[in-house]
């Protein structure tokens, strides 16, 4: 055991690794979570693992007994009705919920059940829907409902909490509302409202971006309308009703209906223990019950319809009147071992494991400093003893800085982490008002973000050098100590700075290479750079081609990235998510005029004439990064042939048209500038990808470097040039040159550099015996020295052909390799 666990256990022991429990923390790895191995998994709020020893109970159930549709009257379906009879009293005791004044309606998870209440939830236009900022998006949606109906609805935010002198109670809340959204009010406005006014009121019980718990006492003052707004404004009219969303905080801290009379509460079981997903479950107040009305009915929630005259009688019981069609009593019938697997351990036991955990993690990033002593770590959410959110769950939501306080992108680190064996979630985790609000994100902002392309689960983390989303680490019951050792060494070694800055700021993983103090000019002029190799890719994402000479075009290398492939749903498919394209190997022969593409899944190559009309006389339009590309397709034989060679079904697209010409103003500085304005085919970012051959061989000697710490060779690998996929190799000069160039004249060809190329996954694929094998190199040792602002990872500089600077005749505009290049 290492001196920092044993530290650790000295501060954490009492609570850590379920002590006196029917199994320690280490054993439950070793037994149960076999497959784990070496990766630290760190993303339990958005799905928590289930136990290898409770899927082989759940198989042996299912194999042993014979469970039939419950809307029956055979054995078979009475079994299976009293195993969904034992499941909902399972839900209610975890919860701790009188079967008496609770009922347990299973829906396919957490987010129908929210859309259950929405939908059945009486508004009227005397109703107001409320909800803190800290809401997933599926509690957000309820509003589209309330607002239908004529309702009003604002987000709060809970600010301070006043306690009695006496019993330490809180008396009353403090919270600032946000604006009132209205809509369809005229149609309203005459009619007379009969009977009392309902509203909801909705909170998590944790929120899933920081992991602040609210106090379930928030229920008891919501009914008894102790908020009181900074505005003045009075909150009460009507009766109301709180909705818990306990979806995430229900896995440690399932909330205590013993204690608190909440009206609705929503869970998903994938969170609790891993298995089954597509299930979820509403426990309703049976007098809330009572006002939930439904329109729509369905098998098993109707006692008797008739067909062609407008009759049906609906069932009484509250379950079977809000569970649609035929229950998936399987995934119910599993239920019974993933409790079997909390209760074991305990949720106390579970709380404090976790609880530990999180902490300890806290503590270590809040005290992480580069060498200039700014923090590396920015910790959203905090235990304020004022507020109603005055615990934390385990949930750790971070963004990390650079010495010189500039943010590191949260997707470049959940890139990294991933390379490491880390697996985590970035971004907003579908919590926006809990994202803006501790991102300190204004409604300007937001609204620039989206007009600049960004949507959810892209690769936009910064933006006005403000980040867009977060770091989370989350953690489950089989977390252990190890698991936050891993991330922490990950954090230290990849974002820590081991040098101090000079006072310019400029970057701790800029470039490794530092030129001598000459002039600029007299730098380049003794340097002699050619063109080595010359590279098309026909196909977006598929193997290229080699050529010592090809013809150049308004959009690039004449053809390249001409083709994609599209799936049948509308996708571009490309080799992050389909590595296999990377075997399809191409050649254009120019003076015949026909691409040849080969697959070793294909027996034949394919011919595709390249003057010819493609496949049929219908043209359509597809999207590709916020722009519309006239395209045309292929007739069905070359559509199967490629859906072949790659595995799934997809279609071939060629590029006909478009109006698409890249226009983004410079930003963050030298080397992420993207100022263009030029014809594209169908790129990610630019025309060309230039790649130096020193450049490649610095980066080689780095991948076999002894480590001076343990006096090891680090790894024993060569990378090719074309690992980089790119257009354009040259040769000379010294290493990483290019990054400091603006303009470049090759021949008489003139060239715009557009800044460095932010790499990704795909530089890991490597081909070996017709297969693709994913690996962490190169672009974890990238990582360690080619990180710039923003913490992207530059290798290689893209380019944009400058066709009006080098206009001349017809036979000119070729590149040749051996071109000397000239840097300008």
């Amino acid at each position: 055991m290492g001196a920092a666990k044993e530290e650790f256990l000295r501060e954490f022991g009492r609570d850590y690794g379920y002590p006196g429990g029917p199994k320690t923390i280490d054993e439950i790895r070793a037994t149960e979570f076999k497959r784990l191995g070496g990766m630290a998994y760190l993303d339990h709020a958005g799905a928590t693992l289930y136990s290898e020893l409770q899927m082989e109970s759940i198989f042996k159930d299912l194999t042993a007994n014979i469970y039939g549709n419950p809307h029956s009257q055979s054995d078979s379906s009475f079994a299976t009705s009293d195993i969904v009879r034992s499941a909902r009293q399972q839900v209610l005791d975890y919860l701790k919920a009188s079967p008496k004044d609770y009922k347990c309606i299973f829906s396919s998870g957490a987010t129908a059940a929210l859309k259950l209440v929405g939908e059945a939830f009486p508004w009227s236009h005397q109703s107001s829907f409320v909800y803190t900022m800290e809401n997933h998006n599926s509690v957000l949606g309820i509003r589209e409902y309330a607002l239908e109906q004529g309702a009003q609805a604002y987000a709060v935010n809970i600010e301070e909490a006043e306690h009695d002198t006496f019993t330490g109670n809180v008396a009353s809340v403090r919270a600032t509302k946000h604006q009132i959204l209205t809509r369809n009010e005229a149609k309203f406005l005459d009619k007379d409202h009969t009977g009392s006014a309902y509203n909801l009121f909705a909170f998590p019980s944790e929120c899933n971006f920081s992991g602040s718990k609210f106090s379930l006492e928030l229920v008891k003052i919501v009914k008894e309308d102790l908020i009181r707004y900074s505005d003045g404004s009075p909150s009460f009219k009507g009766c109301w009703k709180v909705l818990i969303d306990a979806a995430k905080g229900c896995a440690t801290d399932p909330p205590d209906l013993s204690k608190c009379n909440a009206d609705f509460v929503v869970i998903s079981f994938y969170k609790l223990f891993g298995y089954p997903t597509g299930l979820g479950a509403l426990i309703v107040h049976t007098d809330a019950a009572k006002l939930l009305k439904r329109t729509y009915f369905s098998g098993g929630t109707v006692a008797a319809s008739i067909a062609d005259i407008n009759y049906v009688k609906r069932r009484e019981g509250i379950e079977e009147l809000f569970e649609d069609g035929t229950i998936p009593f399987l995934s119910i019938a599993s239920l019974c071992h993933g409790f079997k697997v909390l209760n074991s351990l305990t949720i106390p036991a579970i709380s404090r494991h976790t609880s530990s955990l999180a902490t300890y993690l806290r503590d270590i990033l809040v005290a992480l400093r580069h060498p200039n002593g700014t923090s590396v770590c920015t910790i959203y959410g905090s235990r304020s003893s004022k507020t109603l959110c005055n615990e934390m769950g385990p949930v750790v939501s971070f963004n990390l800085r650079q010495p010189d306080g500039s943010w590191v992108g949260h997707r470049e680190v959940e890139k990294l982490a991933s390379l490491s064996g880390i697996q985590l979630r970035t971004g907003c985790f579908c919590n926006p008002g809990a994202c803006a609000k501790y991102l300190g994100l204004s409604h300007s902002d937001l609204a620039t973000n989206i007009a600049a392309g960004h949507v959810c689960w892209d690769d936009c983390d910064i933006i006005n050098g403000k980040p867009t989303g977060a770091v989370r680490v989350s953690l489950g019951y089989m977390s252990t100590y190890e698991d936050i050792k891993k991330f922490i060494d990950f954090v230290s070694t990849s974002f820590v700075s081991t040098r101090t800055h000079a006072s310019d700021g400029s970057q701790f993983c800029g470039r490794s290479i530092h030129f001598a103090d000459i002039g600029f000019e007299n730098r380049y002029s003794a340097s002699r750079f050619h063109l080595k190799s010359i590279t098309v890719y026909p196909i977006k994402s598929c193997a290229g081609f080699s050529m010592d000479r090809w013809p150049l075009s308004s959009g690039g290398l004449l053809h390249d990235r001409e083709w994609l492939l599209q799936s049948l749903t509308g996708e571009t498919l490309t080799q992050k998510k389909v590595p296999e394209m990377s075997l399809l190997r191409t050649y254009i022969d120019l003076s015949q005029g026909i691409l040849y593409i080969e697959s070793p899944r294909c027996k034949g190559r394919l011919q595709i004439t390249l003057n010819s009309s493609p496949c049929n006389d219908k043209r359509e339009q597809i999207s590709w990064h916020g722009q519309i590309y006239q395209v045309q397709g292929y007739n069905k034989e070359v559509d199967t042939w490629f859906s072949t060679a790659i595995g799934r079904p997809c279609t071939l697209l060629r590029h006909m048209s478009s109006s698409h010409c890249v226009s983004s103003c410079e930003r963050d500085g030298i080397g992420t500038c993207r100022e263009s304005r030029s014809r594209l085919n169908f790129p990610n970012e630019a025309q060309f990808l230039l790649i130096s051959e020193e450049s490649v061989s610095d980066l080689n000697n780095r991948l076999n470097s002894t480590d001076a710490g343990k006096d090891v060779r680090r790894t024993s690998i060569q990378i090719n040039p074309m690992r980089f996929r790119p257009n354009l190799v040259i040769s000379g000069g010294r290493p990483y040159a290019e990054d400091e160039w603006r303009n470049i004249k090759i021949g008489n060809k003139y060239f715009r550099s557009l800044g460095g190329c932010n790499r990704c996954q795909m530089i890991n694929f490597v081909i070996d015996a017709e297969q693709v094998q994913k690996t962490n190199e190169p672009l974890a040792t990238l990582a360690s020295y080619r990180r710039v602002k923003q913490g992207k990872i530059l290798f290689g500089v893209l380019l944009r052909y400058e066709s009006e600077a080098g206009e001349g005749k017809t036979d000119d505009l070729w590149l040749q390799v051996g071109e000397s290049i000239i840097p300008e």
